[in-house]
């Protein structure tokens, strides 16, 4: 029996900060060559950040991530090394391929052991759905490798390629007999992808009978945030070990790899031939020193749906804001339930002093409204500004006196309102270089319940993609929270209960013009990331009119869509990569 102590780094990698990357990097394998770790594995494109879109189209950015593969190299002395880069590699040598050699750009690991490059397996199955276009850029590979690190056979591949049942893992378990995969991955997060991901591992390591370990990046990246949760699972389809959700970790795991058990006669396996597997043997075999079985410390059982939400959202703002260099934030605070769950998010994952709240009243502004909304920012120990709106209203309105003559009143006077509100939080944000976040939520964005130049004015949209249902959700969980992680906070009970509004006229609330939030949000569910027809959505039990209001509104929306601003990803098809209508359509979905 050979154990093999395998340090996986859940790293928070950052697109474009090779140097950057490159040093953390190389801290960690320092970090696992004093935990007498044999192998230490990286995220998928850890180097280079994930997903690095057009940097990659940059010969200088190309050039550069190879100037690094040399410096880490010089790392790895005593000590096996996976990790994820860029490579252009010319495959003229795979009997797979044919044509002319030229240099072509590769998803990449780097499989590196004391101190020499023993090979580089290229990326199989390239995604290219959702947020994904890595066809845009990179080559799939051909050649399952497997390397032999002592009794161990270790099989190393990315991502996506775990995920077929007949992929990489099956070529390189059952043609190479690997007895360990390594799978590096960016997996970014959305709700119920942690429980498919430990399905389909447990899956994959039970028809294969090996241990899978799987390594997946943490941090936010403009729309998506990658949750770590990375895992270890044994031949039995058991969890070993599990990385921190939300956090870097450095996960430390003794695995037992022996002699290896036959693959069960699963419908996994298949019939078809299994081609050709590139072998290496590492001419390097870890020292034999005498130490105890290490104690796996895990991140703990996984989040509740609602926590898991919650940690994403914060970890977007925070990443979001130091990533792009800004240090503080702004919004406009309502007195409403959506502006007080983004001011908490925001105080969460800033600090109370780099968040300052704006309330700009107008003539609408319940004192309700008012008195919640101080009581908010003194809850949070944020700063509040009171900019009242009324005498900019009554300017812009005598100023569109004679145009707007004999017209009565309507929305253009409602949206007005939210512009000047708009223009008030950029001159802050221009004047101070604070970042606006917005906080318009996905029921509101799907119908254009949400003014162009207004309330969607800003840098970021942290709720962009969570239903109002949610938002309550969301808000009465961080309310009764009782970790040690997050101050305590109260949301005032009024702004949980009160009926919502936009206060833009006398005694208006959502639900004049929009279904009840409930029956939206399941509408919008079942269209938006369902892709549901109308008929089917209303053999659900949904009133006709209602679902077909709902579709028509939805539908003549994408115009103000594709001018918000990006925000944070949570479900499996949010408002932007993933849905791509054309703002020009003459398709009428409603009449399917």
């Amino acid at each position: 029996m050979t154990t093999l102590r395998l340090a996986m780094i859940q790293m928070n990698a950052s697109v474009g900060d090779i140097r950057g990357n490159a040093l953390a990097i190389k801290k960690w394998i320092k970090e696992a060559k004093q935990a007498k770790a044999d192998i230490v594995v990286f995220p998928e494109l850890a180097l280079p950040g994930y997903p690095p879109e057009d940097l990659l189209l940059l010969p200088e950015f190309l050039q550069e991530v190879q100037s690094y593969s040399a410096t880490l190299v010089k790392q790895t002395r005593g000590i096996m090394a996976v990790i994820g880069s860029i490579s252009e590699l010319s495959l003229r040598s795979n009997a797979s391929l044919s044509g002319p050699a030229s240099p072509k750009l590769y998803n990449v690991a780097w499989v590196m052991a004391d101190g020499h490059l023993c090979g580089i397996y290229a990326k199989q199955k390239l995604p290219n759905y959702g947020v994904f276009d890595e066809q845009r850029y990179f080559l799939p590979g051909h050649v399952a490798s497997v390397f032999r690190l002592g009794r161990a056979i270790i099989g190393v591949n990315i991502c996506e390629d775990i995920w077929f049942a007949n992929g990489p893992v099956r070529d390189q378990a059952v043609g190479g007999k690997a007895n360990l995969i390594l799978n590096i991955n960016a997996s970014p997060y959305q709700i119920g992808k942690t429980h498919e991901r430990q399905e389909m591992l447990a899956a994959r390591a039970k028809a294969y009978r090996l241990f899978i370990s799987y390594t997946n990046m943490v941090g936010g990246q403009d729309e998506l945030v990658f949750d770590g949760n990375s895992l270890v699972v044994d031949p039995m389809g058991r969890v070993m070990a599990r990385g921190k959700a939300f956090a870097e970790d450095f996960l430390l795991v003794d695995v037992p790899v022996g002699d290896r058990l036959e693959p069960s006669k699963s419908k996994a396996i298949g019939s078809q031939k299994i081609p050709r597997v590139s072998r290496v043997v590492i001419g390097w075999h870890p020292p034999i020193v005498r130490r105890s079985i290490l104690k796996v410390v895990s991140g703990g059982s996984p989040l509740s749906k609602v926590e898991e939400v919650y940690r994403a959202l914060v970890l977007g703002v925070a990443d979001y804001a130091k990533k792009n260099r800004f240090s503080r934030v702004l919004l406009g605070i309502s007195g409403g339930i959506d502006s007080a769950l983004t001011a908490v998010i925001a105080r969460d994952a800033l600090g109370a002093s780099q968040v300052t709240g704006v309330m700009m009243p107008s003539r609408y502004t319940s004192t309700e409204s008012l008195l919640d909304s101080k009581a908010l920012a003194k809850s949070l120990g944020i700063r509040l500004l009171n900019l009242p709106i009324t005498n900019v209203f009554q300017a812009y309105l005598k100023l569109l006196e004679k145009p707007f003559l004999g017209l009565a009143s309507d929305t253009t006077e409602e949206n007005l309102q939210a512009r000047i509100r708009g223009n008030l939080l950029m001159a802050l944000s221009n004047k101070f270089g604070d970042l606006v976040l917005t906080t318009g939520n996905k029921s509101e964005m799907s119908v254009g319940y949400a003014t162009l130049y207004g309330d969607m004015a800003g840098g970021f949209a942290v709720i962009k993609d969570v239903p109002k249902t949610m938002v309550y959700e969301l808000a009465r969980w961080r309310d009764h929270y009782e970790g040690t992680d997050f101050d305590r906070v109260v949301i005032p009970e009024r702004i949980h209960t009160r009926a919502p509004s936009a206060e833009l006229k006398p005694d208006q609330t959502d639900q004049d013009t929009l279904p009840p939030y409930p029956i939206l949000d399941a509408i919008l569910e079942a269209y938006v990331e369902a892709n549901k027809p109308s008929v089917s959505i209303i053999q659900m039990g949904y009133a006709s009119e209602v679902v077909h209001q709902v579709i028509r509104l939805v539908d003549a929306s994408e115009y103000k869509r594709r001018q918000a601003p990006v925000g944070i990803k949570i479900s499996p098809r949010a408002l932007g990569k993933d849905r791509r209508m054309p703002i020009t359509n003459r398709y009428f979905s409603s009449l399917r």
